[in-house]
């Protein structure tokens, strides 16, 4: 089967509609009811490949969020980002923090902050 690039084979010239095979002879517009001989349509096929980030690139899509701040991108790389603070960090003293809350205790206890320092890797829990 011969491979085709150019889509316009499979389109009246006229209006634009998909072209129908009829007969066998000759393929036909539903709308304006020109025709098209069979032998320019028959044997060929169009071959197009879409890979995830071409439809994320033409849609202007951003990488998703899964829960507790995973975010997974079309390759299926997967990173962790947490809210961030300006809070110093203890090692290096960069100024900003990621951060998330955990309930780590009963109920009628405050809740445990895990800090992270993005720069250093520096980790640590308050509360």
């Amino acid at each position: 089967m011969a491979y085709s690039r150019r889509l316009d084979f499979m389109f009246c010239e006229l209006c634009g509609t998909m072209l129908s095979l009829n007969s066998t002879k000759y393929a036909q517009c539903s709308l304006c009811g020109s025709k098209r001989k069979a032998k320019e349509i028959c044997g060929r096929e169009i071959c197009l490949t879409a890979t995830a980030k071409d439809i994320q690139r033409e849609l202007g899509i951003k990488p998703f969020v899964k829960a507790g701040g995973l975010y997974i991108d079309f390759d299926g790389e997967e990173e962790v980002r947490h809210a961030t603070t300006r809070r110093t960090c203890e090692k290096c003293g960069h100024p900003e923090l990621e951060y998330y809350t955990r309930q780590t205790r009963s109920a009628d206890e405050g809740e445990t902050a895990f800090y992270h320092c993005r720069k250093c890797g520096h980790r640590f829990k308050e509360g």
